[in-house]
């Protein structure tokens, strides 16, 4: 009977080492979006302990404040989370392997993960179980330390078009703002370019903010910036150029649109957020009101640019790009706790923290 107990015992342990380790790798080394059950419950652990510390938070520079440290936190709770799974694991083989008690079963696992060698395994088995547990903690280790560079070097690609879009957009930034901006400075023609561009930006965020989903939680460095939003502005201004603004068609207009909203709905979908795939306007409304659209349109005209003359059928053209990217937007302003913008935030429902597992 004790044996049958040991030998399951041994699985359980291996079978949790095996999970831990498949963990990381699904995490870190997996090139593409995956729902990662433990990886989640680190993270909404870690949020429900900041929602308690943004009790004290009274204004948004407080709360942006304390949630700068949210992501860097939960990721780097990550290592001591799988560094405890593995030892408690070889800890079960160990005891299972004839360690005669649970604590000296448990100083040779600590031992081993963290390579300190100060309790020994005594025979050849338990010996090469031990150096195998040693070379799993040292793998851990070295994918997370690989891991944060990869990870910085996109989020600076991500904050560099962020900061040029300020200049162009303003803070928090607007897609009525960006369009008078351009016009202005460089002419509504140049548009193009910044289609072009952010279509680019919007592909690579597609990419890295799915294989590495802790990125969508990285604030940028000033508090009145946010991917979001930005991500935000630029689609509704391609979304104005391409249906309002009287300017010759564009594809890239359409092209940006497109890659935005398909980049904003894989980063949703990692995050297990709902939304309709399939909107259709007028039957799916969209959060921007008709008044509102024809009062940013009233200050487009008032600053000099040109708009089609069919306000009713630019209205419609807008809400039917709008309402690909309306709800996932939103979502994505909600989860990251995103500033104050206009058509984006400000309208963004409440977050509540999921549960750890669904």
């Amino acid at each position: 009977m004790m044996f049958v107990i040991k030998v399951l015992v041994f699985l359980v342990g291996f079978a949790v080492v095996a999970a831990t380790c498949l963990s990381a790798v699904r995490a870190i080394v997996l090139p593409r979006g995956s729902a990662e059950t433990l990886v989640r419950v680190v993270f909404v652990v870690m949020r429900r302990v900041f929602n308690l510390w943004l009790h004290s938070a009274h204004t948004y520079l407080d709360r942006d404040r304390i949630m700068a440290f949210y992501a860097p936190l939960s990721v780097l709770a990550l290592l001591p989370t799988w560094l405890l799974l593995v030892t408690i694991g070889y800890t079960a083989m160990f005891w299972a392997l004839g360690v005669p008690s649970w604590y000296q079963a448990f100083r040779i696992s600590g031992s081993s993960v963290f390579t300190l060698g100060f309790a020994m395994a005594d025979d050849p088995v338990r010996t090469n179980v031990a150096l195998s547990e040693a070379a799993v903690g040292l793998m851990l280790v070295a994918l997370l330390i690989a891991y944060l560079p990869t990870m910085y070097a996109a989020f600076q690609r991500r904050e560099t078009a962020v900061t040029l879009l300020e200049v162009r957009a303003g803070t928090p930034p607007s897609a009525v703002e960006l369009i008078l901006r351009f016009q202005r400075i460089h002419g509504l023609d140049r548009l193009g370019d910044l289609w072009a561009s952010w279509e680019v930006w919007f592909a690579d965020i597609g990419e890295s903010h799915t294989s590495l989903a802790a990125l969508s939680f990285f604030r940028s460095p000033f508090p009145g910036r946010s991917w979001v939003t930005a991500a935000g502005a630029v689609l509704d201004a391609a979304a104005l150029s391409a249906t309002t603004v009287d300017l010759e068609r564009d594809a890239r207009a359409d092209l940006c649109i497109r890659a935005g909203y398909l980049a904003l709905r894989q980063i949703v979908d990692l995050f297990r957020l709902p939304y309709n795939p399939d909107p259709h306007f007028p039957d799916d409304p969209i959060s921007i009101s008709r008044a509102e659209f024809d009062a940013a349109c009233d200050l487009l005209a008032s600053k000099g640019v040109l708009l089609k003359p069919d306000r009713d059928q630019a209205w419609r053209g807008f809400a039917g790009w709008r309402v690909n990217y309306d709800d996932v937007l939103l979502a994505m302003c909600s989860l990251t706790m995103a500033p104050w913008a206009p058509w984006s935030s400000d309208r963004a429902p409440k977050f509540r923290t999921p549960s750890m597992f669904r």
